[in-house]
């Protein structure tokens, strides 16, 4: 039975009042937006005519945008320091921020957070986060690359603007999409996304929390952490849940439909794994679905429960009765936590592979496999993952090539077949011993397990599939007991060796799907709501 929020007439409904929502936010603004427009004349790529898309409809719903275009050669793109096309400037008399590229796909996001910002005036930068760049004395010229496939590249990109908009005397920024101009990337050695650099260093590899990219923005160098210096915002809480993919929003909606007050706190994109899956095909309900797709439903539909802190770090959690939870903005206490920290990449462990992170070898075809169209590459693993991923490079123009330890493929039947049909080949009984190339990657070495002979072959990437490592550092931390391959060990309550710490999903080891992680989160928040009515660890006995 259909349920009755899917009737068009209710969709309709929902669209309109979101229409209006936007339009009363941009009458609020105190400020007009202005946006100027520079592409070669004769030009009308893809690009250039998103941009005039994107701007066409924005301007429908208020009038505090104004649009102007100039050719390349314009007087006013020397004026701003304009050299690629397209280039939009935005509010070039208030601000220092240019978009080379297009807000499609991902982006789209980023684009309208944009126009937020620069409409009110205000960066919205948390205290700690303006105390950081109020710091910064010298000019800093930044640059981040980001794809419409990537969803991991608005976070980066946002906290770039609100620093551009906190500082416009001080901060330059261009937003460059690796799409439109892959020699920019190649020029930066940018061969993942998103990647950031200041003053032509680079200070962010991937998607890094406010704080964090506000501190590497004023050190030069990357930070891996950052230390609030007055204690935070106090948030009193039942359950904090630490992770935000299918396990962490599934507890979430099942706590606070259960009555009791939750946060959910995520230092990255939203989803985990989801968010980069090209394409899901067996979740229930779904034939076909794209990743990120299903990441946004099932946040819509968490959204409509529980609070989420996103781009938080989880930096300490003290057990006890409260439990505090520090994260890089503020400070919760909480009678419970659910760890839903999921799992990471797993590495090859070659040699070559750190050093070339980010310049050739990558962990998300989604995210980085438009800047290797045309190129060749290998996916090194067997599994669904590896499989999946290299079907949607081929299907994106990219040449590449499975590079497998064993004689024959894990993945599901209908996948190797999907494969085959596809004719992609499979390089068997070879593992990569390493990774070559001085400033990219250029070339892997392998070695076949069987015979011991080894071969070079020339490749321009290497995306590495080969599963995950659980994410238990927070759970080390606090002395939560490990299993012996690694995982978290739990009862089959998802109780934790510490009382009142859970888990929950591929933390937990087991079947790495989408829909046991949900089934563990739903099992958790149970378990934690009965434990808050009668806790097991007062009982006597």
């Amino acid at each position: 039975m259909a349920h009755p929020s899917d009737s068009p007439e209710i969709q309709d409904q929902d669209a309109k009042q979101a229409l209006e929502k936007l339009k009363k936010t941009f009458e609020s603004f105190s400020r007009p937006i202005d946006l100027i427009l520079f592409a070669y004349p004769a030009e009308d790529n893809p690009f250039t005519q998103a941009i005039r898309q994107v701007i066409r409809a924005f301007r429908q719903i208020t009038d505090k945008i104004t649009f102007r275009e100039f050719s390349l050669d314009h007087e006013l793109a020397r004026k701003y320091n304009v050299a690629y096309s397209p280039t939009l400037v935005v509010a070039p008399e208030r601000y220092q921020i240019h978009w080379i590229g297009a807000p499609m796909g991902e982006e789209g996001r980023t684009f309208l957070e944009m126009l937020m910002l620069v409409g009110r005036g205000d960066s919205g930068l948390s205290q700690q986060s303006r105390t950081v760049i109020a710091r910064i004395a010298e000019p800093r010229d930044v640059k981040v690359f980001v794809s419409p496939s990537c969803p991991y590249c608005p976070q980066e990109a946002v906290n770039a603007l609100r620093a551009a908009v906190e500082a416009p005397d001080r901060i330059r920024l261009e937003i460059i999409d690796i799409q439109c101009q892959p020699e920019i990337a190649d020029e930066y050695e940018a061969h993942s996304v998103p990647q950031a650099f200041a003053n032509d260093v680079q200070i962010g590899l991937g998607a890094q929390s406010e704080e964090v990219f506000c501190a590497s923005l004023l050190k030069l160098e990357p930070q891996t952490i950052f230390i609030p210096e007055s204690d935070a915002e106090l948030v009193e809480t039942d359950v904090v849940i630490v992770g935000g993919g299918p396990a962490g929003l599934t507890a979430g909606i099942y706590t606070v439909r259960s009555g009791l007050k939750t946060a959910v706190i995520e230092r990255e994109a939203l989803g985990g794994q989801v968010a980069t899956t090209p394409v899901v095909e067996n979740y229930p309900g779904f034939t076909q679905v794209g990743g990120k797709t299903l990441v946004d439903i099932l946040v819509t539909h968490a959204l409509e429960y529980v609070q989420i802190f996103q781009g938080e770090e989880v930096v300490d959690i003290t057990p006890g009765e409260p439990i505090v939870v520090q994260t890089s903005r503020r400070k919760f206490k909480t009678r419970t936590v659910i760890l839903a920290t999921g799992a990471s990449h797993r590495q090859l462990g070659a040699p070559g592979e750190k050093r070339l992170a980010g310049r050739g070898v990558s962990y998300c075809a989604t995210c980085d496999g438009p800047l290797f169209r045309g190129r060749r590459t290998i996916v090194v693993g067997g599994g669904d993952s590896a499989v999946t991923e290299a079907l949607f490079l081929q299907n994106m123009g990219v040449e590449v090539t499975i590079v497998h330890r064993r004689d024959r493929l894990r993945a599901q039947a209908h996948l190797v077949k999907n494969l085959e049909d596809a004719g992609i080949p499979v390089i068997w009984d070879s593992e990569v011993e390493e990774i070559l190339g001085r400033d990219r990657v250029t070339a892997v070495r392998l070695v076949n397990r069987k015979s011991g002979e080894k071969q070079e072959l020339a490749v321009d990437g290497v995306f590495v599939s080969i599963g995950y490592v659980p994410t238990v550092g927070l759970a080390e931390k606090i002395g939560v007991a490990l299993g012996e391959d690694g995982y978290i060990a739990r009862d089959a309550r998802h109780r934790t060796t510490v009382a009142g710490i859970y888990s929950a999903g591929d933390v937990e080891g087991g079947y790495k799907q989408i829909v046991t992680a949900a089934g563990q989160g739903a099992e958790a928040a149970m378990s934690v709501f009965e434990d808050l009515v009668n806790p097991y660890w007062k009982r006597e006995g």
